[in-house]
């Protein structure tokens, strides 16, 4: 029998992280979101804003919502991870959160944005690029212009409390990353 690998240490450790922000939300019935995994316009003053700002990508308001996004994020993670390294890996993860989370300030800051799913398709965009050698990929194309239809679409149509806004921004992440490190820049 083969042993149990720890294989991708960002990806694992992120889908844990994430999963005690749930179990400590739930168990302190919505204070965890509203204190630490969730973001939202407040004082910068504040030092819990700055923690925020990154650590919304961590809170879910569901079980649902959390599989919803772990499923995906899990699948894709480990490859770019691999390919990629932890440490960009990482510093796209942040770079996802900080966008996002000011983005949001900026035009819904009265509302609370929290979920990984911008992550999660900055994962999709970028593993689309990923593996191609040269030139711009039409599979990424394809993926982008379906992707991003759906999400402008779902902008204007529904009222179901997701950031579709989260979704395009996290995605041209992942997109503008893939780009730039697809040319030789991977795992040094």
């Amino acid at each position: 029998m083969k042993k149990i690998t720890w294989n991708s240490p960002v990806i694992l450790w992120f889908a844990l992280i994430s999963a005690a922000a749930l179990a400590a939300d739930t168990l302190t019935h919505g204070a965890a979101n509203r204190l630490l995994f969730s973001v939202y316009r407040g004082s910068l003053a504040d030092p819990l804003f700055y923690v925020r700002l990154f650590g919304h990508v961590l809170g879910h308001a569901s079980l649902s919502h959390y599989t919803g996004n772990m499923m995906l994020f899990l699948l894709v993670g480990p490859l770019l991870e691999e390919k990629y390294g932890s440490k960009r890996l990482l510093a796209i993860m942040a770079a996802v959160a900080l966008v996002t989370g000011i983005i949001h300030i900026l035009i819904a800051g009265n509302t609370m944005l929290m979920g990984a799913s911008g992550i999660v398709f900055a994962f999709i965009l970028l593993a689309s690029i990923t593996g191609t050698r040269r030139g711009i990929p039409l599979t990424m194309i394809i993926v982008a212009v379906i992707y991003i239809s759906q999400q402008v679409y779902e902008g204007f149509v529904s009222a179901d409390n997701v950031s579709q806004l989260t979704h395009i921004v996290g995605g041209c992440i992942g997109s503008i990353c893939g780009l730039f490190l697809k040319d030789g820049n991977t795992r040094r």
